[in-house]
């Protein structure tokens, strides 16, 4: 019995390396996070009883609790603090993720200077950089500050040394991939050492009421590198996204302990670094005197954000067999569907066989469903070489029978479009309430949409008991 028990004992576990899930046996895909080749074999842990202890602050009604210390506090940045729930809240961890080149370190460091003030420190630490280098980037974007402390450090004991020195209210790391502990063996950036400094860090945070901003790297799918046990363990998580051939760039809440992960923050990153847009919709609109063919406007929802965005298409004649598709910053599936649908639905055959270029304005990419009525009448306008009613937005989904259907939020997008100057929009039916001085259509399929066209002519226009002023 005896060696029975022994046996059991040393019999080895395997756990897995994203989400911390233990099993007795391995297994080739985890059954909690559903991640393949993570479940990685460690030494069966020896069963231990832990006594009660000493606590180290006796247990209050929640009433009485002090909700002042989590008071937020603003970062400078309005659409940071924006994304954030109102600011920084002492003692919290954010982790900002985003691809090499996107603009995180100029962000960071422009919040870095705009937060320091006499009570309130700032200490930012670089592992990628040289503070020289650091200052540079500072000087272009004007982010100089008596109270903000640089310093380059891949140590982690150093880094904790210089949180003494400093006593910062705001800590700024790029990035925690770069930093090691000399007591975890391990390259940089790997799960012992990213867990380890991580779990430093945020220990040191919530004992001295210190904000902690930490860098993180993506992986090439886009996910943020390192185990998916960072994620869990910090507070708040920020996606910074953006083509780095637009000036456009969205930081969205994955994560927020603090407020919702409804917002999306704007800004446009430039040679002087990167400013917040408060209103970022002409970043995506073409302003022309005439109408174009091919164009359409429509009004995409990012978080609780409408936002005018437009879509254009080309079409021309194909010189080989099969014709191009090309898209940018739209989905082709969704657009590969507009033209079956206005091919079959719309009676349109002159799509089949010509190169068909569609994408939207400003590097914005639009993927929800709303933006299906416009990249269909942007399509039709392009195939028959006719402009669009000045002033026009189209909203709504289209199906495969041809019908649009209603969309989430249909009274902020027209109410965004009429703060614009569009006087006219193309919504499902049933829109609710609608802005004084525009006119409003509702079209029940894509027959009732494809009226817009000119070329259709009045006997063709939309019927009146569906036209309201």
């Amino acid at each position: 019995m005896a060696a029975r028990t022994k046996s059991a004992k040393d019999r080895p576990s395997y756990r897995c390396t994203e989400c911390g899930w233990t099993t007795a046996k391995w297994l080739g895909r985890c059954p909690e996070c559903q991640a393949w080749g993570t479940v990685e074999e460690y030494g069966a842990p020896a069963v231990r009883t832990t006594a009660a202890g000493r606590v180290s602050t006796a247990a209050l009604p929640i009433g009485q609790v002090d909700a002042r210390t989590a008071t937020a506090r603003s970062t400078g940045v309005d659409e940071l603090d924006r994304v954030l729930g109102g600011g920084l809240v002492p003692g919290a961890v954010v982790l900002v993720a985003g691809e090499p080149g996107v603009g995180k370190s100029t962000l960071l460091l422009d919040v870095a200077a705009k937060s320091a003030s006499d009570e309130h420190r700032t200490l930012y630490v670089t592992g990628e950089e040289s503070t020289s280098q650091v200052r540079l980037r500072a000087d272009r974007i004007k982010a100089i500050d008596d109270h903000l402390y640089l310093a380059a450090e891949t140590d982690l004991s150093a880094v904790l040394g210089h949180l003494d020195a400093v006593k910062p209210s705001l800590l700024i790391l790029d990035s925690v991939q770069t930093v090691a502990s000399p007591e975890i063996e391990g390259a940089p950036g790997g799960m012992a050492q990213v867990r380890e400094v991580a779990g430093a860090l945020i220990r040191a945070s919530k004992e001295r009421a210190m904000s902690t901003l930490l860098v993180g790297h993506v992986t090439k799918d886009g996910a943020i590198a390192g185990p998916r046990l960072l994620e869990h363990l910090v507070d708040v998580v920020l996606s910074f996204e953006g083509d780095r051939h637009a000036r456009l760039r969205l930081v969205r809440g994955i994560k927020n302990r603090y407020g919702t992960t409804d917002e999306v923050g704007c800004f446009e990153l430039h040679d002087e670094g990167i400013t917040g847009l408060a209103d970022p919709s002409g970043l995506f609109l073409t302003r022309r005197d005439e109408p174009v063919p091919g164009t359409c406007l429509t009004v995409t929802l990012e978080g609780r954000r409408p936002l005018v965005a437009e879509v254009q298409a080309l079409t021309v004649d194909s010189q080989i067999p099969s014709p191009r598709r090309t898209t940018s910053g739209l989905e082709t599936s969704r657009v590969s569907m507009m033209l079956a649908v206005l091919e079959q639905r719309g009676r349109i055959s002159a799509l089949g066989k010509r190169d068909i270029y569609s994408a939207t304005v400003g590097g914005v990419k639009l993927t929800e469903p709303a933006a299906d009525l416009a990249i269909a009448l942007a399509l039709a306008s392009a195939a028959s070489d006719t402009p669009l009613p000045k002033n026009l937005v189209a909203i709504g989904e289209v199906g495969l029978a041809g019908e649009v259907r209603r969309v989430t939020g249909v009274q902020r997008r027209l109410a965004e479009a009429h703060r614009l100057g569009f006087t006219q929009a193309l919504v499902p039916t049933d829109p609710g309430k609608i802005p004084a001085g525009m006119k409003v259509t509702e079209v029940a399929d894509m027959g009732d949409a494809l009226r817009v066209l000119p070329r259709r002519g009045r006997a063709d226009a939309p019927r009146e008991d569906n036209a309201r002023r």
